[in-house]
């Protein structure tokens, strides 16, 4: 076949390390635009990005050209040094080592978008650590009892 022809949509979730509540209201809107230009310099096309003070949803568009984990690691290098560099906080500012990714079909982009914009609302009724256990078990990823959250011993 001469030409690639590829749509995927993925869903990341990753947070401040040590779940530290360091996203402060007063710049989190401009890091949500931050990352998602820092997604589409990628080649990746950003969807939504949002988040509470401990952690982000990323929902874009994966290019085919482009790993899921090469796009995670540049776009966590360059928001946080984004962040140390701005002032915003009065200590350095770390994302936690790895991320969660998560597949959806075409149908489904309408209940992701809403689900991630409304992430404020949603942790008012469910934390951080059971959100992410439950997005595990639903896409039935197989992990480490002994690394689950780690960063936090």
């Amino acid at each position: 076949m001469p030409n690639t022809y590829v749509k995927l949509y993925v869903q990341t979730v990753f947070s401040v390390k040590y779940r530290k509540a360091l996203i402060e209201e007063h710049f989190k809107k401009e890091l949500f635009a931050v990352v998602g230009n820092l997604i589409n310099e990628t080649g990746c096309q950003t969807i939504i990005v949002n988040g509470v003070e401990d952690h982000i949803h990323c929902f874009f568009s994966l290019k085919s050209a482009i790993s899921l984990s090469e796009v995670m690691k540049s776009v966590k290098a360059k928001s946080s040094k984004w962040i140390n560099e701005s002032g915003f906080l009065n200590e350095r500012f770390e994302w936690q080592r790895g991320f969660g990714g998560f597949s959806y079909s075409q149908t489904a982009i309408s209940n992701v978008y809403k689900y991630i914009q409304n992430q404020e609302e949603h942790h008012k009724k469910e934390n951080f650590k059971t959100e992410y256990h439950k997005l595990i078990k639903e896409f039935e990823v197989e992990y480490d009892e002994n690394y689950w959250f780690e960063d936090l011993i």
